[in-house]
């Protein structure tokens, strides 16, 4: 069974992670696991729990997927998972470079490890998990960035932050 991690903090998840889910997990590999995890050098606006919940909400449409949580050393992870791939969405021509580098390292620590890179569907290039967080704060237009769920969420969370 060929096992692919996709890994990502998805705070919170956009249609563009949710594209490369459904080409990576339903075409690439036999289990796409999905690793949540938190990045030290952001502050998240959802925990883990609710961005867990978004993304299962967001992929119970594609059979061969899994959720978890993950901490430290990726490689090490997907060792414990019994994966051989990690699966990473490319949206420009800066994303490649700062994964490209991300999965040198990785090839380093595992050489039994690789690293497919999925070029992004052209109608999400633009979208990142901080671009909606700043949209939803200013009340811009989600529609079709994200996951209607995940839509709802941030117009509650940020209509929460305004009215206290």
């Amino acid at each position: 069974m060929r096992i692919g991690v996709c890994p990502g903090s998805f705070d919170p998840v956009t249609n563009g992670h949710v594209d490369i889910f459904e080409r990576g997990g339903s075409r690439l590999v036999d289990k796409l696991i999905i690793a949540v995890s938190s990045n030290p050098n952001k502050n998240s606006l959802f925990t883990m729990e609710e961005r867990v919940a978004m993304i299962r909400n967001s992929v119970k449409h594609i059979p061969n997927v899994e959720i978890d949580c993950t901490g430290g050393l990726l490689n090490e992870y997907v060792k414990s998972k019994n994966a051989t791939i990690i699966i990473r969405g490319l949206r420009a021509l800066s994303d490649f470079e700062y994964e490209f580098q991300r999965a040198l390292f990785a090839k380093y620590l595992d050489d039994d490890i690789e690293t497919v890179f999925i070029m992004t569907n052209n109608k999400y290039s633009f979208v990142s998990s901080t671009g909606i967080r700043e949209l939803a704060k200013f009340g811009g237009k989600l529609d079709g960035l994200v996951p209607d769920d995940v839509k709802e969420k941030l117009e509650e969370r940020f209509n929460t932050v305004h009215n206290k």
